[in-house]
C-alpha cells in the first residue's frame, strides 16, 4: 500500500534531520480538524478553474529534494488558501502523501501573499524561525539553496474506461440513468443525483472535482458524498492539507478515517475506485457486515474495512438491503462528476 509504511526511526532522529534544512525547516503542528459549516455564508465558491481569485495560482502541491547533511532528502509542501491572501503551509518529510511521506509526522507554517509572491515563515523543532517564499511556480528557500517546483498530480485511474459487463452510470452523454440529473454547459454532472438502477456487490469508479471555497471551513468547504446502495457514504470534501478524519475526504463517514489523506487541491480531478461487498444475513442474524476497499487517487485508503451500520444522510432503510442506488449528495456546494461506472460482482 503506497505511502502507508510506518515510521520506523525515532522522531528525535527525524527532528534532527529537519533541523538541518535551514530555511525550509518547519515546526510540528496539528492541522485543524473539520468543523460544522455556517449556514449560507455568502463566501465565494468557484467551480471553474479559469474563474478563481488571485490566491488560487499559489495553492497546490510542491515537491523536490533539499540538501540535508550533504545528502538529498525529498520534501513535499502543500499550500492551502484560506482567503484574503492567507495560507496554511503543510510540509511532508519524505515527499507528498502517497509519494514517499510516512505518517504521521508532518509540519506546518503560515504565509500571506504579497502581490506575485507568497512569503511564509516556519519554525523548526528547536524554536528557530526560518523563511521561504513561493514565487514563479516554486517554493524557494531564503538562501536560494533549495527549490521545490509546483506539481499537479493526476490519479493513475483517471479516465479509466468501463470494462466489459460494466454499467455506465454517467459518461457526459446524458442523464437518462439518473434521478434529478443535471449537467453544466460543458457536460459535467452536478451534485444531488441518484441512480435509477440499484446495485449490490460491485466495483465502482467515480471521478469528481471539488470546488474552490477558500473562505469556507470544515463541512462547508466542497462537501458531497458517494453513498453506495444509498446507505454507505465515502465522504467528498475539500480536505486538502487537513488531518484525514472520518468526516473528511476519503472517510467512511462516521465509521473509519482514511489511512492517508490523499485529497488533491480543489478544482483538480480526483478518483474513487471502490470495491464494495454488501452485508450478509441468515434470517435476521447478520453474518457479515458491509465491507469496502477504497482507492483514492490510486492509493489504498481503506483495505477491506468493515462498515457495521449505515452512515448518516443516506436514502433511508437499513443495511439488510441486497441492492441499492448510488447517491451523490447535494450539500449545497458545486461539486462536479464525470466518468461514473459500476461493475457488478458475479
Amino acid at each position: 500500500m503506497i505511502g502507508m509504511i510506518r515510521m520506523i526511526r525515532p522522531l528525535r532522529s527525524l527532528t534532527h534531520r529537519l533541523a538541518l534544512l535551514g530555511p525550509l525547516a518547519v515546526g510540528i503542528a496539528l492541522v485543524p480538524s473539520a468543523s460544522l459549516p455556517a449556514a449560507d455564508t455568502g463566501n465565494p465558491a468557484y467551480a471553474d478553474p479559469a474563474k478563481t481569485d488571485d490566491d488560487f495560482p499559489f495553492q497546490g502541491e510542491y515537491s523536490g529534494e533539499v540538501p540535508v547533511g550533504g545528502a538529498p532528502m525529498k520534501l513535499g509542501v502543500q499550500a492551502v488558501a484560506l482567503g484574503d491572501g492567507q495560507f496554511d503551509i503543510v510540509v511532508f518529510p519524505g515527499g507528498l502523501p502517497g509519494d514517499g511521506w510516512q505518517p504521521p509526522t508532518k509540519l506546518k507554517g503560515k504565509g500571506k501573499r504579497d502581490g506575485a509572491s507568497l512569503p511564509f515563515e516556519i519554525t523548526d523543532p528547536d524554536g528557530k524561525t526560518h523563511k521561504a517564499v513561493i514565487k514563479d511556480g516554486a517554493v524557494v528557500a531564503a538562501d536560494g539553496n533549495a527549490k521545490l517546483p509546483k506539481v499537479e498530480r493526476k490519479s493513475p485511474t483517471l479516465g479509466t474506461k468501463a470494462p466489459a459487463g460494466a454499467t455506465v452510470v454517467f459518461d457526459g452523454k446524458g442523464v437518462e440513468k439518473l434521478e434529478g440529473g443535471k449537467t453544466t454547459p460543458d457536460g459535467l454532472l452536478m451534485q444531488g443525483v441518484t441512480s435509477k438502477d440499484s446495485f449490490g456487490d460491485a466495483s465502482w469508479h467515480i471521478e469528481f472535482r471539488l470546488p474552490y471555497q477558500p473562505k469556507d471551513r470544515g463541512q462547508g468547504r466542497g462537501n458531497s458524498g458517494a453513498y453506495l446502495q444509498g446507505a454507505y457514504e465515502i465522504q467528498m470534501l475539500d480536505s486538502f492539507g487537513l488531518e484525514g478524519l472520518n468526516n473528511e475526504c476519503g472517510g467512511v463517514y462516521s465509521v473509519a478515517a482514511p489511512a492517508v489523506n490523499m485529497c488533491y487541491p480543489p478544482l483538480q480531478w480526483q478518483t474513487y475506485d471502490i470495491d464494495f461487498t454488501a452485508p450478509k444475513y441468515d434470517g435476521d442474524k447478520k453474518t457479515s457486515p458491509a465491507r469496502m476497499t477504497v482507492r483514492h487517487n490510486g492509493v489504498v485508503i481503506h483495505d477491506n474495512v468493515a462498515v457495521n451500520q449505515i452512515t448518516p444522510g443516506g436514502t433511508g432503510g437499513d443495511d439488510k438491503r441486497v441492492k441499492g442506488p448510488l447517491h451523490l449528495q447535494d450539500h449545497g456546494n458545486p461539486v462536479r462528476y464525470r466518468n461514473i461506472w459500476v461493475q457488478p460482482k458475479p
